[in-house]
């Protein structure tokens, strides 16, 4: 049983090290999944860690690899293109709110493999078209381009991948 004058254990008291307790809301959200420095960096200042103390421990933290920008950001591309078939623009402002670098996460996007995108997004279309039987052609062709911008795929690629979608559809029909 605790004593009354015990802090809770998720709430430290006022007289707790900083330091201390800054390292244990880092390793506490590190251990559930990878976060971005930006995502830790606005988990600390919620907690009222000073700016000063979040910004060594942090700085530390990269220096042995538990903090990874561009890790996370490969892993967070991966991950949302399997889990949600994302596009890039989808991913980058995904990854912009997540806090990468623009540089960092261009170079994560440069990486996504043009012919992977185009796979998932016929997979989102042949998947959406199953539920769109008797629908007019160019109402589905809407519907359907529509989707794939809101997922983040270019138009060009949308509408190709739409097309050709379709004219299978007709041919088996």
């Amino acid at each position: 049983m605790r004593k009354a004058e015990e802090p809770p254990v998720d709430r430290p008291g006022e007289d707790a090290d900083p330091e201390s307790v800054a390292r244990k809301i880092l390793l506490d959200q590190l251990s559930v999944q990878a976060r971005s420095r930006h995502e830790l960096e606005e988990r600390l200042a919620r907690r009222d860690v000073p700016e000063e103390v979040a910004t060594r421990l942090l700085d530390r933290f990269e220096e042995v690899g538990l903090v990874d920008d561009e890790a996370f950001a490969r892993s967070w591309v991966d991950s949302r293109q399997r889990t949600r078939g994302l596009g890039r623009t989808a991913l980058a402002v995904e990854l912009r709110r997540k806090g990468i670098a623009d540089e960092t996460a261009k170079a994560v996007l440069a990486e996504v493999d043009p012919g992977d995108e185009e796979a998932t997004a016929r997979v989102l279309v042949q998947r959406k078209l199953r539920s769109m039987r008797g629908v007019d052609g160019q109402v589905a062709a809407r519907r359907l381009v529509g989707m794939l911008a809101r997922k983040g795929y270019s138009s060009g690629l949308a509408y190709a991948v739409v097309r050709q979608e379709l004219a299978l559809q007709d041919d088996s029909d």
